[in-house]
Parts: structure tokens; sequence; C-alpha cells
């Protein structure tokens, strides 16, 4: 069977797309889509990807409206949840340490709930 090999994109609707697109940028150094065909798109690390359809009742988004989140691997998830928090977000860190890891959460200026994920080493 051929399998996709991984995310090529991550398309959503937005009110202001300049701006959510900067904020991405400033807060969590991902690039915009850049404007030709010279300049290259953010690259993400090769990495563990979880595609995981929830429950449509799930509390687990927060916001019942809220139909998709994004978990973002870190390699550092202090400095991440400092940065973030120097930039004025706030960020919720999750105490306990599981066995894939940590995690942390925040939210875009959309309201987008955001997962930080830094996989066990």
């Amino acid at each position: 069977m051929e399998k996709v090999t991984g995310i090529g994109g991550l398309f959503f609707r937005a009110d202001d797309t300049q701006g959510l697109a900067t904020w991405y940028a400033d807060n969590l150094g991902i690039i915009p889509v850049p404007k030709d065909y010279e300049s290259s798109s953010w690259q993400q690390e090769a990495g563990p990807t979880v595609f995981a359809p929830f429950s449509r009742n799930t509390k687990y988004f927060g916001d019942m409206d809220q139909q998709w989140m994004v978990n973002f691997r870190v390699n550092d998830l202090d400095a991440m949840v400092s940065q973030l928090r120097k930039n004025g977000n706030e960020v919720e860190v999750d105490p306990e340490v599981y066995p894939n890891g940590r995690f942390a959460r925040t939210h875009d200026p959309a309201g987008t709930p955001i997962e930080l994920w830094e996989p066990q080493k």
C-alpha cells in the first residue's frame, strides 16, 4: 500500500490572515507562506506526528465550537514557554511528565488552542 510521507500543509480560515501569520512567525518561528517559488517554506524537523480524530463532544480542545487543534513538537518546552510569556501570551504548563514527554497549552490570537509537546528523550 502506498502511504503519505507527512503533513504537507495545515490550512484553516481566519479573519486576520496577515496578523495571524505574523503572530505564528513572531511567537513560534513558523515563517509565512513564501510569495514566490524561489523562497523556501517553513521546514519541520522529522519526528513523530499523531493523526487522531476526537469525539465531537470532546472537551480536550476547550471551546466546543473549536473544530481543530494543532500540536507542535518543541526541543525545549521551558524555553518555548518563556518566549511565549515574554511576548505576552498566556501558557498553561501541564505539571505531569508523561511517558511520551511534557506538554503545555496556549492559544493564538484567534483563540485556536495550540498544544506544545516536548517528546521524551
